[in-house]
């Protein structure tokens, strides 16, 4: 696949010292375009906790492996994971076999499905943190870039009181930035413009 030298967010070459389409086309179609669906917002925030202490090229390319897996990060399939489900996955070569990470999954599976049944959706109860808006950064350079915020502290606490499980607030901010709840692109790159248009 051929990529285009529009100018990109320094992070899409920076710790592969390469292009790679897959990275690309994540950057250029999915991160920080504001999302709405819940299943989606299901599916970061248990790629999000996987990723803790490893690198999102990594849980990038097993992506479509946890969608087998997770079982298309249904929560409400996910919620009725049990101990011989939970030893099949850690069997699992496509995702990462981490115990802790897949139990949280489990664990977040339950307490998404209670925000939803208090809220409405996931996505209510997530986007009130930025009052319904994306936040508008203008980051010139990724050493400007934060890795976690007043926000994000303030939403991992709450989702923490919620029996959230690896929703730390580096995790969160990360969350907050795939899902366009924040606008991390960096002023020169070509998607920062077109998302502030949309």
């Amino acid at each position: 696949m051929a990529v285009s030298s529009k100018k990109r967010c320094g992070w899409t070459v920076a710790n592969w010292k390469k292009i790679d389409p897959l990275m690309v086309a994540y950057h250029d179609t999915e991160w920080g375009v504001p999302l709405h669906d819940d299943r989606k917002l299901f599916e970061f925030l248990v790629l999000e906790g996987a990723q803790a202490g490893l690198s999102w090229m990594t849980v990038l390319k097993k992506r479509e492996n946890y969608r087998k897996a997770f079982e298309g990060f249904d929560p409400q399939k996910v919620a009725r994971y049990n101990k011989a489900k939970i030893r099949k996955l850690l069997g699992d070569a496509g995702i990462i076999r981490n115990r802790l990470k897949i139990e949280s999954a489990v664990t977040n599976a339950k307490a998404y499905l209670k925000v939803q049944e208090e809220f409405g959706s996931f996505a209510a109860y997530s986007w009130r943190f930025v009052d319904g808006e994306p936040i508008i950064n203008r980051w010139k350079t990724l050493k400007q870039m934060p890795a976690t915020s007043s926000i994000s502290e303030a939403f991992s606490k709450d989702l923490k009181q919620r029996g959230f499980r690896f929703v730390g607030s580096i995790i969160i901010y990360a969350h907050m930035q795939a899902v366009g709840m924040v606008n991390d692109h960096t002023t020169d790159c070509f998607r920062y413009r077109e998302l502030i248009r949309n």
